[in-house]
C-alpha cells in the first residue's frame, strides 16, 4: 500500500495537468495580448517577449544550478508568469527593467519559496510592485495607444498619455467614454486597456472550468456596489462604478491574478470573502490612497491572508451529521 502524500496547492481534482491548465490561461490571455499588439505595437511585442524569455531562463537557471533539482519550465507556469508580468507593465518600459522585474518575480516571488504551488504571493505582482516602488517614473509613464499595429512607431519616443485613474486622482482632464474603455483606446499597462478582450478571456476560463465564478464576481460586485454608493453620495467627487470596473487592472486582476490557485483560498465561501476584501481594498486605495491603482496591492495583501481564510472558513466535513432542532 502506497503512502498517502499531502502536498501544497495547486491540487488537481480533475484530469487537467498543470501544463494543460496553463495552456488554458494562455489561450484566455490571447485576445488581450492581440489587443495590446494592436494598440501599442512594437513596444508591447518587445516587452512581452523579453518578460517571458527572462522568466523561463531564470526559472531554469535557479532550478538547475541553485536548487539542483528537476527543471519544470515545460509546465508553462513561467511563461504565464512572464506574460502576466508584461501585462502589468507600460509597453515603453526599458527592457533591462523588464528583466529585473522577471528576476524578482521568479527568483523572489516564486522559487525562493520552493517553486510552483509553494509561493504565497502572486509572482507577477511581486515583480510589478517591486518595479513600481523602484522605478516609479518609468512605471507610471504610459504610451498613448496607436490605434493600429504600429510596428513602425518609435519604441522609446512614443507619445505618452495619462490613464483614466490618473485623471480621476488628479482631477484633471476629461474622462474617456465607456466605449473607449471597452475597446481599449486609453493609456495604461499593455494588458489592461481592452476590457472586452479581458472579458472574453474570463468567459473562456469559466467555460473550461479553469476558474470558478466566486473570486471574479465577488471582486467586481464589491467594487461596483462600493463605488455606486460613493457616486450616489457625491457624484462631483466620486466617478461612476463603470469607470472603476473598466479601468486600471481591475478586470485583469479579478480574472487572471486573484484566481491564481496557489495564492487564493481553496473553498467557495473563503473565496467569496477573499474577493470582497480585495474589492474593498482596491476602492479604498484608489479613492483615498497615494496610488491611483490599488488592485496589485489589494491582491498581495489578501494573498497573505489566504492561509487564515483556509484555516477559519472550512467546508463541512464529509459525512458530518447536521443537528436538527426539534420543534
Amino acid at each position: 500500500m502506497s503512502n498517502f502524500i499531502v502536498s501544497p496547492a495547486p491540487h488537481a481534482h480533475k484530469a487537467n495537468s498543470v501544463q494543460q491548465t496553463m495552456m488554458h490561461v494562455l489561450i484566455a490571455l490571447a485576445p488581450a495580448y492581440l489587443a495590446s499588439l494592436f494598440y501599442f505595437g512594437l513596444g508591447a511585442l518587445l516587452v512581452s517577449v523579453t518578460s517571458v524569455a527572462a522568466c523561463v531562463l531564470f526559472e531554469y537557471l535557479i532550478q538547475r544550478f541553485l536548487l539542483k533539482g528537476k527543471t519544470t519550465i515545460c509546465d508553462l507556469s513561467a511563461v504565464v508568469t512572464g506574460l502576466l508580468l508584461a501585462f502589468n507593465l507600460p509597453s515603453n518600459l526599458p527592457l533591462w527593467m523588464v528583466v529585473i522585474g522577471a528576476l524578482v518575480a521568479i527568483g523572489i516571488g516564486k522559487m525562493s519559496f520552493g517553486g510552483l504551488g509553494n509561493n504565497p504571493f502572486n509572482p507577477a505582482l511581486v515583480g510589478r510592485v517591486f518595479l513600481l516602488i523602484s522605478f516609479p517614473v518609468e512605471m507610471t509613464t504610459w504610451p498613448r495607444p496607436l490605434g493600429r499595429w504600429g510596428l513602425s512607431a518609435s519604441y522609446i519616443d512614443a507619445e505618452t498619455a495619462a490613464t483614466p485613474l490618473a485623471l480621476i486622482k488628479g482631477h484633471i482632464g476629461e474622462l474617456p467614454q465607456t466605449l473607449d474603455l471597452l475597446i481599449g483606446s486609453i493609456g495604461g499597462s499593455m494588458g489592461e486597456v481592452c476590457a472586452i478582450a479581458l472579458l472574453i478571456g474570463g468567459i473562456y476560463l469559466l467555460a473550461t472550468r479553469t476558474i470558478t465564478w466566486h473570486i471574479p464576481v465577488s471582486i467586481l460586485g464589491t467594487v461596483a456596489a462600493f463605488t455606486a454608493i460613493l457616486h450616489a453620495i457625491n457624484p462631483e467627487v466620486y466617478v461612476s462604478c463603470e469607470i472603476h470596473l473598466l479601468t486600471g487592472g481591475l478586470l485583469l486582476g479579478a480574472i487572471f491574478m486573484a484566481t491564481d490557485y496557489a495564492t487564493s483560498p481553496m473553498n467557495p465561501r473563503s473565496q467569496l470573502v477573499y474577493g470582497v476584501c480585495i474589492g474593498l481594498l482596491t476602492v479604498i486605495i484608489r479613492t483615498w490612497g497615494a496610488y491611483p491603482e490599488g488592485m496589485s496591492f489589494a491582491i498581495l495583501i489578501m494573498n497573505a491572508v489566504t492561509p487564515l481564510l483556509n484555516h477559519y472558513i472550512k467546508p463541512k466535513r464529509f459525512g458530518e451529521k447536521v443537528k436538527v432542532k426539534k420543534q
